[in-house]
């Protein structure tokens, strides 16, 4: 099962449905994270001044990085779009899905050359009818891999030689070997299995050491599990079941903050895990390193 290396502690008690996405801001040191269900984008700030900040949004939003610029880029319901932090307007740059009211955009990250990559996903979580897409730093689109169900966590090797990604329901991570310079996938292979696992692997973040860190839906927990082996070698527990998604944050990189969601527990169960929804961070004795930024 892997040791226990640190407690979840809970930093916002939100109780947001379902939290995801987070992002750390080096720029700002603040932590950037979504509730895709309601429809808001947070800024959560450690410092003792904690000047927390949200915005709420007219539709779900699946996913949201900062830009090299200024604003942030959303993978919405339909389409990817520009957010101005001033006057929080939208603007839209794509909708490669028009059309398609069964899917929606779910988990987005970017590569350290600026592209940000975003997943679809279908609503039921029945059929493969989603999609991963790269937004070139030069505003155009591709699709990459078509036939996914849930596109969900996304992460690089610290070399940048390996590309991780989920699609949740077939409860498995898989590498892809990949090119900075192009942004190519090649090689796809299985990496890890949860097939037996209690949850399912959702999110997902790599550290300096180029291990995996999974949040786990339904799993109460989050993993630490090493890609060359397929082992678990690790694992924080976290006090809500549907955990959501994870990022490496803070001045040394070295706390890991953990977002989860509240969404369909019913409320016998939601009893049980009061906490659910909340924004927690553990020190899990290893560090990550700064996020990409959309570069255009």
């Amino acid at each position: 099962m892997g040791e226990t290396q640190a407690m979840a502690e809970l930093v916002w008690d939100i109780r947001a449905a379902l939290g995801e996405g987070p992002v750390w801001d080096h720029r700002s040191g603040r932590l950037l994270w979504v509730d895709i269900e309601g429809r808001r984008v947070h800024f959560y700030d450690p410092s003792e001044a904690g000047g927390h900040r949200t915005i709420q949004l007219d539709r779900r939003v699946g996913a949201a990085v900062p830009r090299t610029g200024d604003g942030l880029v959303l993978a919405m319901q339909q389409g990817l779009y520009r957010l101005d932090l001033e006057t929080e307007q939208l603007t839209k740059l794509h909708d490669p899905e028009e059309g398609l009211e069964g899917n929606r955009f779910n988990d987005g990250k970017c590569d350290e050359a600026g592209r940000f990559w975003a997943g679809t996903m279908n609503l039921r979580e029945s059929e493969p009818t989603g999609s991963l897409y790269c937004l070139e730093a030069d505003g155009s689109l591709r699709r990459v891999l078509e036939g996914i169900t849930t596109s969900n966590g996304l992460g690089w090797s610290p070399d940048n030689s390996t590309m991780y990604y989920i699609d949740t329901p077939t409860r498995r991570v898989d590498a892809f070997d990949y090119d900075l310079a192009s942004g190519e996938l090649t090689g796809r292979r299985t990496v890890v299995s949860y097939e037996g696992e209690k949850g399912f692997p959702d999110g997902m973040t790599v550290d300096n050491e180029g291990m995996l860190w999974i949040a786990e839906w339904g799993g109460w927990q989050v993993s630490r599990w090493n890609p060359l082996t397929g082992e678990r070698i690790g694992r924080i527990p976290v006090p809500a079941a549907q955990v959501t998604s994870c990022a490496f944050g803070g001045e040394d990189y070295g706390e890991l903050y953990i977002t989860t969601a509240r969404s369909w527990i019913p409320d016998e169960q939601l009893a049980e895990q009061p906490l659910a929804g909340g924004l927690f961070r553990a020190r899990p004795g290893v560090k990550g390193r700064a996020a990409g930024f959309y570069g255009g």
